[in-house]
């Protein structure tokens, strides 16, 4: 489980910096462009960040998270690139021998 969730921090964080890239570098340019991607992006993140935190419930016992712990991972998913940072320092895999 703990495999999955490192998998959907990266994937939501780069949903995030593209759903940013869309806003920023194509809507000035190309609006209609702009408004065919924001939907399926937009799409994306959403599932991308509800799996996040639903994920995030679901492991906070078995990686023994306080609820400070806790509460840094869920806030990382409302700042861009703060999943990245979150997959790095508290998603440990267990050693397998």
């Amino acid at each position: 489980m703990v495999k999955i969730f490192k998998n959907i921090a990266i994937l939501e964080g780069i949903s995030y910096l593209v759903l940013f890239a869309n806003m920023l570098l194509v809507k000035p340019t190309n609006l209609a462009l702009y408004k065919s991607f924001l939907y399926p992006i937009g799409m994306t993140h959403g599932i991308l960040f509800i799996g996040y935190v639903a994920l995030a419930l679901f492991i906070m016992k078995s990686q023994k998270w306080s609820f400070k712990t806790l509460s840094i991972v869920l806030i990382a998913s409302l700042l861009p690139l703060a999943t990245f940072f979150v997959e790095r320092k508290y998603l440990q895999l267990p050693v397998s021998k």
